[in-house]
């Protein structure tokens, strides 16, 4: 009677116990599974039609080998063949009828258009802003040929993660990320360090979210007040002429440096000169506008679930898509400005070929960068066998907004009477404050940026406490020593550094070292290993994966 009233799940996991070993205990967790129907003896909540013979003995079988493991020797777990996939798990009514077990994320699958264009909003964050930078600093020929080897490389990384959990035997990898994949392989030492490099990617972007929500919100402000007072304030002298002026805030740049300096120098004229001289001193870009985002965001930041601002994610599709058509209007009005001098600087161009082009590679590392979470993102895909082609399509668009977007600001600035090494690291600067679409996309951008600053801060909370403390919220003061950590590590750089351009290569060569060529191609051939496939060219290749990935950090610190 008692093993009558076994349940027929069991709720032990794999890899519970370390001390288990052995093929017939790695199968243990599958011991009562419910037994498995074929297709067209299943029966949905109305036809209640009667389970097959054949469905009838593969359950009797079941139930012989459930009588059977009931004694203490484990080789007498039901083999692999009688155990059906997850997939084809069904629930045995005794009324003679089957029912697939269902859950909500099964339920929930989206079709692979959807699949893509998650992907494409996923991966479309700030670094399409420093773009047409990293083309400058690598020259339009170089920057173009850079972009599409990036993406395709990132996208082989992308692809060796994606089937990562599936090279692992024996064990239910159907919730596995790639943190536990890099677990399983390296022990704890690969999972901490997959948490560190997954950090520096979350708390570098949030620093760079601080830094242009500051400048964001610097210049709508600075739009608002001139627009209320009837203030005319030039952006700079260095400018074109016409009704899509384009400026040079910062004539005499050095190229290897690109630092970006306060806008103090500006000046003003009109008849409140001593009222504009005031909001001057009380809506600074670096000095004061980074301090009262504190107050606005801090707080956001110690919400015990952020599910509230992920309803706002479709600002970020509404803000790059916006950008595009601001892109393309701007340079038809512009028109194109280019020549082609492969080696040589003259005065108002680049080079094709550019010795600073590692700084392009380290921004693309993190604009393509989608490692962490993309095992999660083709889980929700409804048709698993399409998952390879629909993140090349993804990667595909990725790489195509990249380029147009890029290219097209590259392309459209004007030279003369501007020089190409005015691009600034966000290309937006290189309008002034005064121009309404401009003002319009940094508007829209401050708002999508607002609601996902929280949801940042939420993943590093989730990641970061979870394996510190065992719990995603343990306290207020823990969550708020962590909040302020962040912020201020946030002010001082909008303060003293605001260069996104410099903060998001060295963030993403940093993290792409990792989690988008080291790990990747460590975990690929270690599995090949032991499957006995492993051989000398594929060897050689994921080890050049491992050595680009270090000259990419190291290329950083020279440039």
């Amino acid at each position: 009677m008692d093993d009558e009233q076994r349940p027929e799940l069991s709720s032990e996991q794999p890899g519970d116990s370390d001390s288990r070993r052995g093929s017939a205990d790695s199968l243990d967790f599958k011991i009562k599974r419910p037994f498995h129907v074929e297709p067209r003896n299943i029966v949905d909540d109305e036809p209640q039609e009667r389970v097959s013979a054949q469905a009838a003995i593969f359950n009797s079988r079941l139930h012989y080998y459930s009588r059977l493991t009931g004694s203490t020797d484990r080789l007498l777990s039901p083999p692999n063949h009688v155990i059906p996939p997850p997939q084809d798990i069904y629930i045995y009514s005794p009324l003679g009828t089957a029912f697939k077990v269902g859950s909500k994320e099964h339920c929930a699958k989206n079709p692979s258009i959807i699949t893509i264009f998650a992907i494409w909003n996923t991966m479309m964050g700030t670094s399409i802003l420093s773009i047409p930078w990293g083309i400058k600093q690598a020259g339009f020929t170089l920057g173009s040929v850079i972009i599409i080897l990036i993406g395709l490389l990132t996208l082989y990384c992308a692809y060796i993660v994606l089937k990562s959990p599936k090279g692992i035997p024996y064990v239910d990898t159907s919730d596995w990320e790639f943190p536990d994949v890099c677990r399983y392989y390296f022990g704890k030492f690969g999972q901490w360090l997959s948490l560190l490099f997954s950090m520096v990617s979350l708390i570098g972007a949030m620093v760079v979210y601080w830094v242009l929500m500051s400048n964001f919100l610097y210049n709508t402000g600075q739009f608002i007040y001139n627009y209320a007072h009837n203030v005319t304030m030039p952006d700079s002298e260095f400018g074109s002429n016409g009704s899509d002026k384009v400026i040079c805030p910062y004539p005499h740049t050095d190229p290897s440096t690109n630092y970006t300096l306060s806008a103090s120098s500006i000046a003003a004229s009109g008849s409140n000169t001593s009222d504009v001289g005031s909001f001057e001193h009380w809506w600074s870009k670096n000095n004061t506008v980074p301090l009262y985002l504190i107050i606005l965001l801090l707080p956001l930041l110690c919400f015990r679930s952020a599910s509230f601002f992920a309803r706002f994610t479709f600002l970020g599709t509404i803000s790059v898509l916006y950008l595009i058509v601001m892109v393309t209007i701007k340079a038809v009005r512009l028109g194109f400005h280019l020549e082609f001098h492969w080696f040589v600087t003259v005065q108002f161009y680049v080079p094709e070929f550019r010795v600073f082009f590692p700084q392009l590679t380290g921004v693309l590392t993190l604009a393509f960068f989608i490692h962490n979470c993309i095992i999660t993102l083709m889980k929700s895909n409804k048709n698993q066998d399409n998952n390879v082609r629909d993140l090349s399509v993804a990667y595909l668009l990725v790489g195509l907004t990249y380029l147009y977007v890029g290219l097209m600001i590259f392309a459209a600035f004007p030279s003369p009477p501007l020089s190409k090494d005015c691009i600034e690291p966000n290309f937006l600067d290189n309008f002034p404050s005064s121009d309404v679409m401009v003002f319009v996309a940094r508007t829209l951008l401050l708002f999508q940026m607002v609601t996902v600053y929280p949801l940042l801060g939420y993943l590093v909370r989730v990641q970061l406490m979870g394996q510190l403390f065992g719990s995603h919220y343990p306290s207020f003061l823990h969550v708020l020593a962590m909040n302020i950590l962040i912020v201020g590590t946030g002010v001082l750089m909008a303060k003293f550094y605001p260069n996104i351009g410099s903060i998001i290569r060295f963030c993403g060569a940093a993290c792409g070292l990792a989690l988008v060529f080291v790990f990747p191609a460590l975990v690929h051939m270690i599995s090949l290993r032991r499957q006995g496939t492993l051989r000398w060219p594929s060897a050689l290749l994921h080890c050049f994966l491992i050595v680009l990935g270090t000259g990419n950090l190291l290329a950083q610190f020279l440039m």
